[in-house]
């Protein structure tokens, strides 16, 4: 590309409002959207969500795949077991920081031809374990 072309912006910030206690939101619209604007780009795009209790993911965003997901979450790791973070801070989220943990804050996409590679049935998913409601930052970001 020529270097008196401007590019287009490489970074772009979604917000998402979620429920907490493992709410699962579907952002892949939002990053076939932002895909689309490289017209036939290839390259990688990372999702970052900041926050200690939030993570990136995939699944088959379906009622079923999503309930088996939070019921396992219920399983391996709990909200109603002591946990340190409670018992220094107060805020009854520690249950929250460690799902995070588990899953983390950012996945990476390849993107071909502009569209991002996922399977037939994949969808990103923003994972809010906190215990409350959240307004959300979700960052883009298009590498070539």
């Amino acid at each position: 590309m020529p270097y008196n072309v401007p590019m287009p912006n490489r970074i772009r910030e979604i917000e998402i409002s979620t429920e907490g206690f493992a709410d699962v939101a579907d952002i892949t619209p939002q990053i076939v959207g932002f895909s689309r604007e490289w017209k036939g780009a290839d390259g990688q795009l990372l999702v970052f969500v900041p926050g200690a209790t939030a993570a990136v993911t995939t699944i088959e965003y379906e009622p079923g795949a999503v309930e088996d997901l939070k019921a396992s979450l219920r399983r391996l790791l709990p909200e109603d077991i002591p946990y340190a973070h409670d018992a220094r801070w107060g805020d009854g989220n520690g249950f929250a920081h460690v799902r995070a943990a588990w899953f983390g804050p950012s996945l990476a996409i390849p993107v071909a031809g502009g569209k991002p590679l996922l399977g037939a049935w994949q969808q990103v998913v923003v994972l809010d374990f906190d215990n409350r409601p959240r307004r959300r930052k979700v960052i883009l970001q298009f590498s070539s």
